[in-house]
């Protein structure tokens, strides 16, 4: 426990790409306003402050999902918020799953019109580029294959945005810089952009992480993850020892019963080694 602590990332340096300080950053309204209109390119009005960790399931049976920020403005749009610091080959089908639990959670029972639908916007930053072709900004909707210009009106978009992009002068000069300052989450990248909405965003990261409050809850958010991973650890350990026991006896027993080694393997799914090495221990 002693030495995983001592590679705990300061506080002082998580980046916004880090989910505590991703959370902790867009809980405050009006930053998580200003990043929004960053990244759309719009003037957004929050109806509602953002919800973290907020956790979707239609079904006890079936897997459920943890939205790092989820809001609704004035115009009854939806944003799930994300930011996927390790790479993920699975986030393109990981953003399918996570569109079609947050649309289930948004009529109400009985409701007759699916017109009813919130329009959505599911947004996923990483420091990677997940589709490889240089761009600061991936933005999906559904369209006809016949006619590419003919776009699905469901009101579903998904964007990927990644801070490692090419693309400046399409992109826009304000998103690559808060993709670039998202990254590194410093004073000179904050004061190398000269961008009012940025500067805002840092006072805010740099007052939170000069708070004595936030590095307490810091360390705890960080040993209640050690012992989820101990425990996780723990039980693992044990049903290994559980299993190895129950093959163990396996071997023994058909052994016993004068089967050969290679009827063993066979038996139980294992090499002709690991037969040898029980029966030999």
């Amino acid at each position: 426990m002693t030495d995983k602590k001592s590679k705990m990332v300061p506080l002082s340096e998580l980046t916004l790409l880090d989910r505590f300080l991703f959370d902790e950053v867009m809980e405050n309204e009006q930053i998580h306003q200003l990043i929004l209109e960053i990244i759309l390119g719009k003037d957004i009005a929050l109806l509602t402050r953002a919800e973290t960790e907020k956790e979707l399931r239609t079904s006890p049976l079936l897997r459920s999902i943890r939205m790092d920020v989820f809001s609704m403005d004035e115009e009854g749009f939806i944003y799930n918020t994300e930011a996927q610091k390790q790479p993920r080959p699975d986030l393109p089908k990981r953003s399918r799953y996570y569109q079609g639990l947050l649309d289930s959670s948004l009529l109400e029972p009985g409701s007759v019109h699916f017109n009813l639908l919130n329009d959505s916007f599911i947004i996923i930053i990483t420091p990677y580029d997940v589709f490889g072709l240089g761009k600061y900004r991936y933005t999906f909707r559904a369209r006809c294959d016949e006619n590419t210009s003919c776009i699905l009106p469901d009101g579903a978009t998904r964007i990927f945005l990644n801070t490692k992009g090419t693309n400046r002068e399409e992109a826009g000069e304000e998103l690559a810089q808060f993709l670039e300052y998202a990254e590194k989450t410093d004073d000179i990248s904050a004061l190398n952009s000269n961008n009012e909405k940025i500067l805002r965003i840092h006072e805010h990261i740099r007052m939170l992480k000069s708070s004595e409050e936030m590095g307490v809850k810091y360390m705890q958010a960080w040993e209640e993850k050690l012992q989820v991973l101990e425990e996780g650890r723990s039980k693992g350990l044990e049903e290994g020892l559980e299993k190895g026991i129950q093959l163990t006896k396996k071997v023994l027993k058909l052994s016993a019963e004068g089967r050969s080694e290679s009827e063993i393997s066979e038996l139980c799914d294992i090499s002709p080694e690991q037969v040898r090495r029980i029966l030999d221990a």
